[in-house]
């Protein structure tokens, strides 16, 4: 018998539909796993100031909350929290599979001015930033000031240049020494008053306002629980001439 010689066996495999069960399982598994073991079980709130915790949590659990700490992590990357007063951005992280950080970004607010019975919040460049009917207690309050309009992200329509520089200046050097101050008035001879507690705050022009305020903290403090009127006017930090009158 005649050996055959160079003849190739081939073996055809039989396919299988294995495969993409298995990938279809994977799957499966995985959402089971990312919508059952990512429940969020802490909101740690960092950036506020003017809204409480329990507050920014509301406003975050009010705008299309999804109570997994991956997927609402991703959502607010894709559609970010806006619109809530005072605040410019909300950032949400990742901490852990039952915890997340909310970063409150706060828009700089310098001050208000009241307006048809709103109070107008504007920035350091006298940028409007939200119009209320609340009274922020660390915003201090304008007087003595009229507006024929007031446009929502527009400038102060201030017509008097200088007056407008001088209200930027002094808010802006209430926020860089930290005072507490409820309210700044423009009296009929263009002259500067500010409010704190039960004292009255002169300060003449205004011309002199970076010496008056630097140490004005210190003033304050040793005037604590008093009533009267501190005349700044004159003032000179290096002798003092600040003087105090006492309300009878």
């Amino acid at each position: 018998m005649a050996e055959e010689k160079g003849k190739v066996i081939l073996f055809k495999k039989k396919k299988t539909h294995i495969l993409p069960f298995v990938f279809v399982g994977i799957i499966v598994v995985l959402l089971i796993v990312l919508f059952t073991c990512f429940k969020i079980d802490d909101i740690e709130v960092t950036g506020n100031k003017h809204y409480t915790k329990e507050q920014i949590i509301e406003y975050v659990k009010n705008d299309g909350y999804i109570d997994n700490t991956i997927l609402l992590m991703l959502k607010n990357k894709v559609n970010p929290i806006s619109d809530i007063p005072f605040i410019a951005k909300i950032g949400i992280d990742y901490e852990n599979a039952h915890k997340i950080t909310v970063t409150v970004y706060e828009k700089a607010l310098a001050g208000c001015i009241e307006y048809m019975d709103r109070y107008v919040y504007f920035d350091q460049d006298g940028y409007v930033l939200e119009i209320s009917l609340e009274k922020l207690s660390d915003a201090p309050c304008v007087t003595g000031m009229n507006f024929e309009s007031i446009e929502l992200h527009e400038k102060l329509p201030i017509k008097d240049k200088k007056r407008f520089k001088l209200i930027l200046k002094l808010t802006q050097l209430i926020n860089k020494y930290k005072l507490e101050i409820d309210s700044i008035q423009f009296t009929s001879e263009d002259e500067l008053i500010m409010y704190h507690d039960d004292i009255r705050i002169e300060l003449g022009d205004g011309s002199n306002l970076e010496e008056q305020l630097i140490d004005l903290d210190k003033i304050l403090e040793g005037l604590s629980g008093k009533c009267g009127t501190l005349d700044m006017k004159d003032f000179d930090s290096a002798v003092g001439t600040a003087s105090f009158k006492a309300k009878k």
